[in-house]
């Protein structure tokens, strides 16, 4: 995507900066006080920084917020393979580029897998972890086809142009609510819309699908020490809610304070449908793992 194009719809764009680390020119947005405990935020699949413009505000005063596109994700550049070891040691990368080591790592659904996958390989070491409607475990059903048919549709050069080209004639609050199971606003079906009817971000979310593993990020749970937050849409049509609460018993069973939540009535984007929720949960979390001051 070209930011002098696009960039005028992202959100928060004062907070946006480029940066180069790990091979890549990385679209990354910071705000906070700079001597504050930093929080990263790392989106899911096919959505951008702009998944995080309802929360970050509700979060910035307390925390330096690090939110970044994934590689091949709004403007961002793309990975060669974004395996999870591949995206884990980039974001990493950017991490350490920009001298913020996180105290907490947060991440939505996919993000939350990579955030899993970076704290098990010992390239970030925070104080804790959110995972919010969090990938982390292989799902029956279609769900289990979706790396395959990433994968097919990824090696075909022709399959991101039709399917962003295939999105101008369906209604996005009705793919959006299908998918994930959200009451997205216009604003955020705005956004979504945008995305996915560039060819360039589709090919990058297809990419990321294709080469993602989920059984390598089941086996990272156990890599996990730090205390983990894990809170999920109940409506989550995307990853089953019972995802959650089965990583938290496993952790349980490994030691690690694990916590998890339910969220009656919100879906698959309940941070961007309730991002006051969210916020103070976080926040008492942080106050609990001694991230923040009681």
């Amino acid at each position: 995507m070209r930011w002098d194009i696009d960039g005028r719809h992202v959100p928060h764009q004062d907070w946006s900066r480029f940066v180069s680390a790990g091979g890549l020119n990385w679209h990354v947005q910071e705000t906070g006080p700079a001597d504050a405990p930093v929080l990263l935020l790392i989106h899911g699949t096919g959505a951008s920084t702009h998944s995080f413009a309802g929360l970050a505000p509700l979060l910035a005063p307390h925390f330096r917020l690090v939110i970044p596109d994934l590689p091949g994700h709004g403007f961002t550049g793309k990975l060669n393979a974004p395996d999870p070891d591949g995206v884990a040691k980039a974001v990493a990368a950017l991490m350490h580029e920009l001298g913020a080591a996180p105290a907490i790592i947060l991440g939505h659904s996919v993000g939350a897998a990579i955030a899993f996958m970076v704290v098990a390989r010992g390239l970030l070491q925070p104080q804790a972890v959110v995972a919010l409607g969090g990938a982390l475990l292989p799902f029956e059903g279609v769900g289990k086809a979706y790396p395959g048919l990433a994968k097919a549709l990824f090696v075909n050069p022709f399959m991101p142009a039709l399917f962003s080209f295939s999105t101008r004639f369906q209604s996005m609050p009705d793919l959006l609510g299908r998918w994930t199971g959200s009451r997205s606003s216009r604003d955020q079906v705005a956004h979504y819309e945008r995305l996915f009817r560039d060819t360039s971000h589709t090919a990058g979310a297809l990419a990321l699908m294709a080469h993602w593993d989920l059984d390598t990020i089941e086996r990272s749970i156990a890599g996990v020490k730090c205390p983990v937050l894990l809170l999920h849409g109940e409506r989550d049509s995307t990853v089953p809610p019972s995802t959650s609460h089965t990583v938290a018993r496993r952790l349980e069973r490994h030691g690690v304070q694990a916590v998890h939540r339910g969220l009656p009535g919100l879906g698959h984007l309940a941070h961007e449908e309730a991002p006051g929720v969210h916020a103070q949960a976080v926040l008492e979390f942080a106050q609990a793992v001694g991230v923040l001051p009681p």
